[in-house]
């Protein structure tokens, strides 16, 4: 058996090892209100997103970086419940992926396939795994998503450094957003306030003098205001 073989048998292994574990944990009566508080057009199985992402990473955590690689793109790309989907995620952040450049094409796919907020929100985290590990390339890419087509990828770069506190790129929010100002989408509206809000936890006064030297939509200012 050559190497690529033995990757494909330990992907699907894996893949399968954690579709059983998240149907043994299904609870068929809270899946019709999962999927529709998610507008989701797939269904659910009825796991709570924190068990999901238990199970996902209890059953990766021994796996090489190319076979958790391997499994999140199966269980993303063939779906059948949308917790599958979230176990994928959840793989991205086991350590052995965790701010590896590698992941980038996976991260955008999911981003651009999905095209949901409960996608694009979660891999915010993976993200700033990957300005942790390489800032520099990383702030380059963001920047790049905060112009693209699709709105998603913009709205993962406007959010991409929540959370990050201290380790805040201030130039590169400012960037992103400044890019997005005039976007009417209320998903971008929303993301742009949202980033400032978290912002304005350690430097206020940056979000209040950006705020007021830029014209952005009431909504993004409401939102950049609750913590001034």
């Amino acid at each position: 058996m050559t190497s690529a073989e033995a990757d494909r048998v330990s992907v699907d292994a894996l893949v399968a090892r954690i579709r059983e574990r998240l149907r043994e944990a299904a609870d068929p009566a809270r899946a019709p209100g999962q999927q529709a508080y998610m507008k989701s057009e797939m269904p659910f199985l009825g796991v709570a997103v924190p068990t999901t992402r238990q199970i996902a990473r209890a059953a990766g955590r021994e796996a090489a970086p190319d076979v958790l690689e391997g499994a999140a793109r199966v269980l993303w790309d063939e779906a059948s419940h949308r917790e599958e989907r979230y176990a994928a995620q959840a793989l991205l952040g086991l350590d052995a992926l965790r701010g590896d450049p590698q992941t980038v094409p996976l991260i955008e796919h999911m981003v651009r396939t999905g095209r949901w907020w409960d996608v694009t929100d979660e891999l915010v985290h993976r993200v700033s795994d990957l300005l942790d590990a390489d800032p520099v390339r990383t702030g380059a890419l963001v920047r790049d998503w905060s112009t693209d087509d699709d709105l998603w990828l913009r709205r993962l770069a406007i959010i991409a450094q929540l959370g990050r506190r201290a380790d805040l790129d201030r130039d590169l929010l400012a960037d992103v957003i400044e890019q997005n100002a005039d976007d009417r989408e209320f998903f971008i509206r929303k993301a742009s306030g949202w980033a400032l809000r978290d912002a304005a936890r350690t430097d206020p006064e940056w979000v209040r003098a950006f705020v007021a030297a830029h014209e952005l939509s009431p909504l993004s200012v409401r939102e950049a205001a609750k913590h001034l």
